[in-house]
């Protein structure tokens, strides 16, 4: 896509749903919005390595909000990030893919004021050699280990992200078997950080428990691949403010690209979703029904 083209698609997006600019000790954090931001930002991105073990690598892409550069262009390598503080996204990919692959998606998050972390996973990643369908189970300690890894950074004298970080604001979100990795975050124990989480095309193979958090599933309603009853069983078993998008005559992820039926009501419900959750924006929250029902092309449930 050209960058005006780009450009044009970020603004289309992020304008009606209003959104914006929200080791060792540090000094004083950068000062910033405490609430919501009001426009949206440059994209920065960076590349981070982490692992649990040897047998366990989990390189990681960032995205996130930059000082400089153009809204709606392409990500920055190595930005300087925008000022403030800035709550933490985990985003998990499905098997076989990639985090770039869903850059689409998180890089709109990231223009929207939230920093971004998407491991690949080990063993069921696009690229990798032993693949295990099975490792599935494994992936939410993964996660968890990235987001606790990042959290680290803002406490780490250099590191671009320290003080820039909202650490007491953490969400998941995910795809296919990332979605049940998002929800897998989220049983009995869960760390109270975790505030809400989207689970896309997913289910949950556990019990959610733990401190309360605000959870939204998005299906697509002729799904083969992962059942909309599999969405919905786990959707009925939350026991939090809890939403169900349903994108009608959809399939197991067309409408995660820009430009196909219910990408627009997607990426519209779901920021306003993490708007909320993560920064406890009201105004986001009254919008959510709205966001979801546009254009006629979704079936929309809630209680949040």
């Amino acid at each position: 896509m050209q960058v005006n083209r780009l450009v044009t698609a970020f603004l289309a997006l992020l304008m009606p749903v209003a959104l914006a600019a929200c080791g060792q000790a540090i000094a004083a954090p950068t000062p910033g919005p405490a609430a919501a931001p009001h426009q949206p930002y440059p994209v920065g991105v960076r590349t981070l390595t982490f692992g649990r073990g040897i047998a366990r690598p989990l390189p990681t892409i960032a995205w996130y909000p930059a000082a400089s550069g153009a809204v709606g262009a392409a990500p920055r390598r190595d930005a300087a990030l925008a000022d403030g503080r800035f709550p933490i996204v985990l985003y998990s990919h499905g098997l076989h893919s990639m985090p770039a692959h869903h850059a689409a998606i998180t890089t709109r998050w990231a223009a929207a004021g939230f920093v971004v972390v998407a491991p690949a996973y080990p063993y069921t990643n696009l690229r990798t050699a032993r693949f295990d369908r099975a490792d599935v189970r494994n992936q939410p300690a993964d996660g968890w280990h990235v987001l606790t890894q990042v959290s680290r950074l803002d406490r780490v004298a250099g590191d671009p992200f320290a003080g820039h970080l909202d650490t007491t604001r953490l969400g998941a979100a995910g795809h296919s078997a990332g979605g049940f990795t998002t929800a897998g975050l989220f049983t009995p124990g869960h760390d109270a950080r975790l505030r809400g989480g989207i689970v896309i095309a997913g289910g949950m193979r556990d019990t959610f428990g733990g401190p309360p958090a605000a959870m939204l599933f998005v299906h697509g309603g002729a799904d083969p691949t992962v059942l909309p009853s599999t969405g919905r069983s786990a959707y009925d078993r939350v026991p939090w403010p809890k939403a169900f998008l349903t994108v009608t005559g959809q399939r197991h992820g067309e409408y995660m690209g820009p430009g196909h039926p219910g990408f627009d009501q997607f990426m519209g419900t779901a920021t306003d979703f993490l708007r909320w959750a993560l920064y406890g924006d009201p105004q986001a929250r009254r919008r959510i029904p709205a966001d979801a029902r546009r254009g006629g092309v979704t079936q929309w449930t809630g209680r949040i």
